[in-house]
């Protein structure tokens, strides 16, 4: 009897709704443990977390099985559930409609890895709209401005044209 084997590698990217830096250094471990126990349930397997104030990375191996916007839903869901029911924070905690899903090969993992966990380093130089419009163009996706993230932080709008192209 034959079996399905696969190798995939994804990263995911994903904002706190209206860009509110809600996700505090209090409970940022526990939220990305908590995470890390929704996406091992549903059978993936995480290689990388790390929650921004603002916004999430992640790296899985994924199942196959589960279609990635649905995973990304429940896990949305469950952490914004997660944090009002600890109440983490007195704000309305929601994440924004809409998700990045970027591919690795096995190769790329220990860089993307190093990448995600190194988060708060990076963004000491590059703000988050400016890393997520690299991302979109360093693995040739095409966006329209209007549809991406809402970014209230800098006015890097002249990083991107209306074919998500530089």
């Amino acid at each position: 009897m034959a079996n399905t084997y696969t190798q995939l590698y994804t990263h995911l990217v994903f904002a706190v709704k209206f860009r509110q830096a809600l996700i505090l250094p209090t409970f940022r471990e526990e939220t990305e443990r908590y995470m890390t126990g929704i996406l091992q349930h549903k059978k993936n397997k995480v290689l990388a977390i790390y929650l921004m104030p603002d916004h999430a990375h992640i790296l899985i191996g994924q199942n196959p099985a589960l279609a990635l916007s649905d995973m990304v839903q429940v896990l949305k869901t469950e952490t914004t559930n997660f944090i009002k029911e600890k109440k983490f924070t007195p704000f309305r905690f929601q994440w924004q409609e809409g998700f990045g899903a970027f591919s690795n090969s096995k190769n790329e993992l220990d860089p993307v890895i190093r990448y995600i966990l190194n988060q708060p380093g990076h963004h000491k130089k590059q703000t988050f709209k400016r890393e997520y419009l690299a991302l979109l163009n360093r693995y040739a996706i095409d966006f329209k401005p209007e549809y991406l993230f809402d970014f209230f932080d800098d006015n890097t709008d002249e990083d991107a044209d209306p074919t998500g192209r530089k």
